[in-house]
């Protein structure tokens, strides 16, 4: 015999050996132990499990089949399938097992039975699996909830502070595009609320349940927009999760979802956009496979729409499909009485937030306050009374503590001949910039944003305030 048969034989020998050696302490370290034909009928059956049984004997089992003696038995089950249950729990009378089950096979493949072993008799022995398994379930739970919390409104109408005629009418527009289905289009400069309209107009309507979905258009690169609202089919593209990506229309399924500064969207995706709102169906990056959806979009913009569409930077039906319902958000000039009960709002929430005693507004401040223009809205006001209590020491902030952070108004210019106004000089400036960048990148108006350093909204901005026809 040479060393490779050798080796083989004894290989053999090991094998046999173990498996009778497992099977023998198996058998007697379990409570009990059970083997079927291909029939599955019992053709086996340990003395343990006669006496757990009740039978008198192993001669009461044998040749029956398996149900009639165990009823709850899914030995036949095993036998049918050739797949094993390796951890089951089986009741019994008024107790439970805790077995495992296996196939037999013979030397072909064939399944010629089954042989199932009782673990355990008592429940308390898998404690600490049940245990882990319990903890990973509250985990799973509680991440759950904190999703769903997430994504749940964090504004209602009330939330918006003010009470004059213009945010009277803000409000009852609100109200009532909350009880209707049509898409909103709320139209604002920078820094009026929009998010915050969005949040109570989806609060106050009866999808207020369901998950509310925002996503900042121009904060998004273009090369992911697409993936970002409509999701990716698995391998649609590199990095792309196994299971595929879920966009935000799907996230946003049964509820709403917000769509910040669209004008700011490519002109590509904005066909994306305008069959999910006509069709109410989305299909996935990469995938042919067409998705059923119920969303409510709300949509906003800082942007002249009608004027990207006459630009032909925006189409004009996506427009009239976004346009349907259309809310002004008052900028802050427009609401100057609502200032005082703004800012005081503010300065409790800025308190809490930085740790330091709650602030109020002398008569000077609020005068000083309402003689400024505020260009950036609610959103500068936060930042200027955040500097101004983080830079004094006053319980009462008067008008001295806001001359060092508030622009103050530019002079009068004196003429002087060759001599340009600074504004006239960086406007002039600025639009040799952009034109520079407009030809490098091709007339693309994301590669020249880039190139600038600016975002796309800010372009599309600069080039209507600059009257240059990019």
């Amino acid at each position: 015999m040479d060393l490779g048969t050798e080796l083989a034989s004894e290989q053999s020998l090991v094998y046999r050996v173990a498996m009778k050696s497992l099977f023998e302490h198996l058998e007697s370290l379990c409570e009990g132990a059970v083997a079927v034909d291909r029939e599955a009928r019992i053709v086996w059956i340990s003395e343990k499990y006669v006496k757990r049984l009740g039978l008198k004997s192993a001669a009461d089992a044998l040749g029956r089949e398996v149900e009639e003696v165990i009823p709850n038995s899914l030995m036949r089950e095993v036998v049918r399938t050739g797949e094993p249950i390796l951890l089951d729990i089986m009741p019994f009378g008024g107790e439970s097992f805790v077995v495992t089950r296996m196939p037999l096979h013979d030397d072909s493949g064939k399944v010629i039975g089954a042989i199932g072993f009782v673990l355990y008799d008592r429940l308390h022995y898998l404690k600490p699996l049940v245990s882990k398994f319990a903890r990973l379930q509250t985990a799973l739970a509680d991440a759950q909830k904190k999703l769903v919390e997430e994504r749940r409104a964090k504004y209602t109408l009330s939330s918006f502070v003010g009470s004059s005629p213009a945010i009277a009418e803000l409000k009852r527009q609100a109200r009532r595009a909350a009880q209707l289905e049509a898409t909103v289009l709320l139209v604002g400069e920078t820094g009026t609320g929009k998010e915050l309209v969005a949040h109570a107009i989806h609060a106050a309507s009866p999808r207020a349940h369901r998950p509310f979905v925002a996503v900042n258009v121009a904060a998004v690169p273009e090369t992911l927009l697409e993936a970002e609202f409509f999701g990716a089919a698995p391998g649609a593209y590199t990095g792309v999760e196994r299971k595929g990506r879920e966009g935000k229309f799907k996230l946003a399924d049964g509820g709403t979802l917000f769509l910040d500064e669209v004008g700011d969207m490519p002109l590509a995706v904005q066909a994306k956009l305008l069959r999910v709102l006509q069709e109410r169906e989305i299909e996935p990056l990469g995938s042919n496979r067409v998705l059923p959806l119920d969303v409510r979009v709300i949509a906003a913009t800082s942007l002249d729409l009608a004027e990207l569409v006459r630009l032909g930077r925006f189409r004009s039906d996506l427009y009239y499909r976004l346009n349907v319902l259309a809310i002004r958000l008052p900028p802050l000039r427009e609401h100057l009485a609502d200032l005082e009960a703004i800012a005081d709002q503010m300065l409790e929430q800025i308190g809490v937030r930085v740790g330091l005693p709650q602030r109020e507004l002398a008569p000077s401040a609020v005068a000083a306050l309402a003689a400024y223009h505020w260009p950036g809205n609610i959103r500068e006001l936060r930042n200027v009374l955040e500097k101004a209590v983080l830079h004094s020491d006053r319980t009462r902030l008067e008008a001295r503590d806001f001359e060092s952070i508030l622009p103050q108004p530019a002079a009068s210019p004196i003429p002087h001949a060759g001599v340009r106004p600074l504004t006239d000089a960086v406007a002039e400036a600025e639009r040799a910039a952009i034109r520079t960048a407009l030809v490098a990148a091709k007339g693309k108006k994301a590669a020249a944003a880039q190139l600038l350093g600016i975002s796309r909204a800010t372009l599309y901005e600069k080039l209507g305030q600059l009257g240059i026809d990019g």
